[in-house]
């Protein structure tokens, strides 16, 4: 294993993805590993939420967009340079990544797919999950986000030992860690600045796009109030409807959010309210003790197989939403039964395991075929 070389395709940047790819390269390097990370740029909505960053060491990578029957298609130059100088190459599974199809086709190195199975987020037919499955079942390794994307490879027709769960997170550790350290003056100080009421507030942290029902969010914001005189709703984050936001009396628009921010966000609100995408703020909420109510909407990301209704999480119908929240908020017990569980979960979904399990798939992959 001496002298590999692994170069891991990442779509764009972003700062959650910092801590998992350090605590990555550095098992890796414990198996004499060498870890190259390239990246292309965000585009269309996700470019509106400005959250990529620089990796001093990356390879940025030639990017074209082209779009064809109303869908983003993406092509990226110098993949085939990586795969010819790397021991493995592991690129998005993703049908609108173009530079994958040659790559299967001609495998001038082992290939992996790193992704979520089975579409999440957009609508896809038949002859797109017929493509994606065939495209899925032709890599030589799949790392799923979660156990219901392993389960879609193995459908699909890589056997279980070619596969690994990794448990998507972003660093629960550090998130946890520094929600405790947030003090009483600090929530004093917070509370005092944007009005807040104990017990009557809510939070919202991720991307401000209709992917995420911002509309929807903000009318169920509204209507809370008017049950609950003095509610308000903390919003983090950037994105188109960023305007939307800013306009709605219920809402408190607070900018985008590091690690910091995010604890004493969450050390003065009381639930999170996500109806549209529930992806990584799953485990955002698990860590803050601010237990998430969501819907159960077609288009959650994968990490919505972290909640549990009425364990972690209430997963409750839109015509139901702002009545539940109002309800939950006057239900101190419940909330607290609900936070213990999900600070338990947090140390389920970590950098630190999710690294070990990418590592150790990645070992699998470069002895795949010897």
């Amino acid at each position: 294993m001496s002298g590999r070389r692994v170069a891991l395709v990442l779509p764009y940047l972003t700062a959650y993805r910092m801590p998992f790819l350090d605590r990555l390269r550095q098992e890796l390097a414990g198996s004499r590993i060498e870890l190259t990370i390239a990246h292309g740029a965000a585009t269309g909505l996700v470019a509106a939420r400005k959250d990529q960053l620089a990796l001093p060491g990356a390879v940025p990578l030639r990017q074209r967009v082209l779009r064809a029957a109303g869908r983003e298609l993406i092509w990226h130059g110098g993949v085939g340079a990586l795969a010819r100088s790397h021991d493995a190459l592991i690129v998005p599974q993703s049908l609108h990544h173009l530079r994958v199809y040659p790559l299967l086709a001609r495998r001038p190195t082992r290939i992996g797919l790193w992704g979520h199975g089975h579409t999440h987020v957009s609508a896809h037919g038949r002859p797109e999950q017929w493509a994606k499955a065939r495209l899925t079942r032709r890599a030589d390794w799949f790392f799923a986000y979660t156990e219901a994307g392993g389960a879609y490879a193995e459908r699909a027709g890589l056997p279980a030992g070619r596969v690994t769960v990794v448990q998507n997170s972003l660093d629960t550790t550090a998130l946890a860690d520094a929600r405790d350290r947030v003090t009483e003056s600090e929530v004093r100080e917070l509370r005092a600045r944007h009005g807040l009421t104990s017990g009557l507030t809510g939070l919202y942290i991720g991307g401000l796009d209709a992917l995420k029902r911002i509309g929807f969010l903000l009318s169920a914001a509204e209507r809370i109030a008017e049950q609950l005189p003095g509610f308000r709703l903390l919003v983090a984050g950037d994105g188109a409807e960023r305007a939307l936001v800013e306009a709605c009396p219920a809402a408190v628009y607070v900018g985008t959010a590091d690690t910091a921010a995010k604890a004493r966000l969450g050390a003065v609100a009381d639930a999170m309210l996500v109806p549209g995408a529930v992806g990584l703020c799953a485990v955002d909420s698990f860590a803050l003790r601010t237990p998430l109510v969501t819907t159960p909407w077609a288009y959650h990301g994968p990490e919505f197989g972290y909640l549990e209704h009425g364990r972690n999480a209430l997963v409750v119908q839109d015509d139901a939403y702002a009545r539940e929240v109002a309800e939950l908020l006057c239900r101190p017990r419940e909330l607290a039964r609900l936070r213990r569980a999900g600070r338990c979960d947090a140390g389920r979904y970590t950098v630190e395991a999710m690294a070990q399990r990418f590592a150790h798939g990645i070992e699998g992959l470069l002895t795949h075929g010897t």
